[in-house]
């Protein structure tokens, strides 16, 4: 099953997203790196490398992020961990998270997981 990092300056969102995505799958592997060690708001690569470290299979990781530094810091922390079958995804943090969990719990490889992660950036909430 492919693992799910969520990368986030806070880390109540963080919590927040990987509760939100166990709820519709909460057998995916899925971790929250959120804030900064002493809990203030930031990105550590120090988090963020744990929780690859935490949910890493030979399936992969995808690792989501919410906006900016965050996807800087999981691109250095994806360097330092470098292992095979990593993906950074550019999608919406929460729907991403959701349909990411989704997909993996139904088997989905790490780039179909990373493809409808990012169409969920298209997802209507209103119509």
């Amino acid at each position: 099953m492919v693992g799910i990092v969520v990368a986030s300056h806070s880390r109540r969102l963080a919590e927040g997203v990987v509760e939100l995505a166990h709820m519709m799958a909460p057998s995916v592997p899925i971790a929250a790196a959120g804030g900064l060690e002493d809990d203030t708001t930031g990105t550590s690569c120090k988090k963020i490398l744990g929780a690859m470290t935490q949910v890493y299979s030979d399936d992969g990781v995808a690792v989501l992020m919410d906006m900016g530094s965050a996807a800087m810091t999981a691109e250095i922390a994806m360097e330092l961990f470098n292992r095979p079958k990593m993906r950074l995804v550019d999608c919406p943090l929460v729907e991403g998270a959701v349909v990411a969990a989704i997909e993996s719990f139904q088997g989905a490889s790490l780039e179909e997981i990373e493809h409808r992660a990012i169409e969920a950036g298209s997802m209507k909430k209103l119509m």
